[in-house]
């Protein structure tokens, strides 16, 4: 039986892997989130103008960056390991396998970096509400290697 997910993120992704997310009712329509109930009634205004032209708060953006960076990483690791499981049964083994040695070493020096900007993420959000957890690099690396796929 598959161990519960940990993290708020994690449990989204899993949903998101097995399609619950797929048919939902207005599904590739935008949300309808004019209103905000927790913004300052004397800048709406000021929000608004700055929604409609484009602008968003620099932590969103921030987040926005981090968890594509993530998954870019993630999706590199994950071709490396299919292209090294692949070959087990061949004669290329041996380089595959250190193609996936280095692929690790890379992913492990990106999710260091990237743990660094989850902090300074996580210091500038307006609420710990917001944070991400910062990403356990051998556990990613885990998952990927124990997957059925």
């Amino acid at each position: 039986m598959d161990e519960p997910p940990h993290s708020l993120d994690e449990q989204i992704r899993q949903a998101i892997q097995r399609g619950e997310f797929d048919n939902l009712p207005g599904k590739g329509q935008p949300l309808k989130l004019d209103e905000n109930p927790h913004e300052d009634p004397g800048w709406r205004l000021a929000y608004h103008m700055l929604k409609e032209n484009g602008y968003t708060l620099p932590w969103i953006e921030t987040r926005r960056s981090i968890e594509l960076e993530y998954e870019k990483a993630i999706q590199v690791l994950q071709r490396s390991w299919n292209w090294r499981k692949d070959a087990a049964g061949r004669r290329g083994l041996v380089h595959a396998e250190r193609e996936w040695q280095q692929a690790m070493q890379t992913f492990r020096e990106q999710i260091t970096k990237l743990n660094k900007r989850i902090r300074d993420y996580n210091l500038e959000i307006p609420s710990s509400q917001f944070q991400r957890r910062s990403v356990n690099t051998e556990q990613e690396i885990l998952k990927i290697t124990t997957s059925s796929d």
